[in-house]
């Protein structure tokens, strides 16, 4: 396991030169000359931290199926807002697309997860993604930011009431953003045809990101005929992580299944 900078010097808008100002990509496995699918995981906490349960251990877990996980340290609220966030996400999809090869991924089968906040950031980079630029000077950049697939666990999706997660909202958009602001990230409204395909899970019970979120989402999805499936256990408090294995929260038995039914 070894963890990489995105960028070999500054970030670019980075404001300093901490921890906080450096954003990372972990990378548990790799082999040269294998061809595995591959998930980039973006822990949750409200754009403002990085919640430790939703990074390492899912990547491992993916590691457990033979998919490659790998962890993106995105950086973060107050001090950095959008569109920051969303260019570490493409960067980190990128990065492991052009560098497929040295990882040992099968650069057409690179996944995104994220919870929560993350779930949000895997959402934006579903929908605002770009096939990269021919002329770039660096390799990376030419390389495309869509993902192929998407797992979003009680993800934010809208960023305006009421269904909006407001504090998540401050930490991405800064205290005075405007409902246009965010009503361009939310995410619902910026689905399209190609939109990879997505699983969802998200707790009927969560009071803290209201399960409507999921569910705008994947009407969404239905109206532009992007495949997905969404799991509403009953009880899912927000925060559940993996759940407890054999638990109703327990996702990943659905989504292994679902992931080699497209092909991963």
């Amino acid at each position: 396991m070894r963890t990489i900078r995105l960028w070999e010097g500054d970030a670019p808008g980075a404001v300093g030169h901490e921890e906080l100002d450096i954003p990372t990509l972990t990378v548990l496995s790799e082999q040269a000359g294998e061809s595995k699918p591959a998930f980039i995981v973006f822990p949750g906490g409200a754009y403002a931290m990085l919640a430790d349960h939703e990074g390492l251990p899912v990547a491992k877990w993916f590691e457990t199926v033979g998919v490659r996980g790998f962890v993106l340290r995105y950086r973060l609220g107050p001090r950095y807002h959008h569109p920051i966030e969303l260019g570490d996400a493409a960067r980190a999809v990128r990065l492991v697309r052009s560098r497929a090869a040295e990882f040992g991924v099968d650069p057409k089968k690179i996944g995104v997860l994220g919870f929560s906040a993350g779930g949000h950031l895997a959402s934006t980079i579903s929908t605002h993604h770009d096939s990269g630029s021919d002329s770039a000077s660096d390799p990376i950049d030419r390389a495309s930011s869509r993902p192929d697939a998407a797992t979003l666990i009680y993800p934010v999706i809208s960023m305006t009431a009421p269904f909006g997660h407001m504090y998540s909202r401050e930490m991405l958009l800064g205290k005075n953003s405007t409902d246009q602001q965010a009503e361009a990230l939310s995410n619902y409204k910026t689905v399209s045809l190609d939109t990879p395909p997505t699983f969802l899970c998200h707790g009927a019970n969560d009071d803290a990101v209201p399960v409507q979120n999921s569910l705008l989402y994947s009407q969404a999805l239905a109206d532009h005929k992007v495949p997905f499936e969404l799991h509403v256990p009953k009880h899912g408090p927000h925060g559940f992580g993996m759940g407890a294995a054999g638990s109703p929260q327990d996702w990943r038995p659905a989504a292994e299944k679902w992931l080699r039914g497209i092909g991963f």
